[in-house]
């Protein structure tokens, strides 16, 4: 079984660099996406690792805005239609990093190939009480004029709160934009963006949409008994902050026994002394890797 790693980045082409030779595996092929407002050429030359190509549409990422997830849905519909057969689609950011080795992280995924992983909270938790003004709101995020924040700030005053056009129940949390879908939910969530205009046109005004609109399409779906709530990663998110934490070797045991395959988010420019840790550990941690159970 072949396995797709689709990796949103957007600088440190060296960093991902990194990230690409730890992961070489006969089974991982990479497929980059390179937010359109970088220089590609600075990461042209990733293609002469094995298994590397590059996402040919790419796409302005704006932090929150619907393009974030236009490029995330845009880059697995890219793959799928390659014409290569994987069973699963794995999405990192070129600031992710594994925790497992590539055999064990390889082994788990065969051994769950039913299942699909991703991290969701349901409705009337804290995160969802201040996360519904993402939609009921009008959000400019992705346009760039002149006075959009006043703009932004009169429509919403001007007009009725936004309801969600699909009779769903919603699902999301602040870990939940990475995820590792199997071929079967892979193909059902770039087939509903293809035919639901509606909810593209929705999302356009939304924000942080990456954080809730793919385990909400997948939790009612008919494939909803194979989605478990793990999304393999260890991400830490300090008290009252939307940015994760830049991980250090501070964390290193804490990574460590999450038993988590990865774990985000690394910058080199703040410390590589981390990323040198875990692969001193790597041949250390042989701990058992989850489960796959709900």
């Amino acid at each position: 079984m072949r396995i797709a790693h689709i990796i949103i980045t957007h600088k440190n082409p060296s960093q991902l660099e990194r990230i690409l030779r730890k992961m070489q595996h006969p089974q991982f092929d990479f497929y980059i996406h390179v937010d359109k407002k970088v220089d590609i050429e600075d990461f042209r030359y990733l293609t002469e690792i094995s298994g590397v190509k590059l996402i040919k549409n790419r796409l302005n990422c704006n932090w929150g805005g619907y393009s974030t997830l236009q490029a995330m849905v845009s880059s697995l519909k890219e793959v799928i239609l390659s014409g290569v057969n994987y069973g699963f689609y794995n999405l990192l950011s070129g600031q992710d990093y594994p925790l497992k080795t590539n055999e064990e992280i390889y082994s788990f995924l065969t051994q769950n190939a039913g299942k699909s992983f991703i991290y969701y909270e349901t409705e009337n938790t804290e995160w969802w009480d201040n996360a519904v003004h993402r939609f009921q709101r009008y959000h400019l995020t992705d346009f760039n004029f002149k006075g959009k924040t006043f703009i932004e700030g009169l429509i919403n005053k001007l007009l009725p709160i936004r309801k969600f056009p699909f009779a769903m129940k919603l699902y999301g949390g602040c870990k939940s934009s990475w995820w590792t879908l199997n071929k079967e939910g892979a193909i059902y969530v770039a087939t509903f963006f293809v035919n639901e205009t509606r909810m593209n046109k929705f999302l356009k005004f939304c924000w942080g949409t990456d954080e809730f609109i793919i385990p909400t399409i997948l939790l009612n779906s008919p494939l909803k008994d194979n989605i478990i709530n793990d999304n393999l990663r260890y991400i830490e998110f300090p008290e009252g902050m939307a940015n994760p934490k830049i991980l250090g070797v501070e964390d290193m045991e804490k990574m460590r026994s999450s038993n988590m395959l990865f774990a985000r988010k690394f910058d080199t420019a703040i410390s590589s002394d981390v990323l040198d840790a875990l692969d001193a550990s790597m041949p250390s941690l042989i701990s058992k890797v989850p489960t796959g159970k709900r």
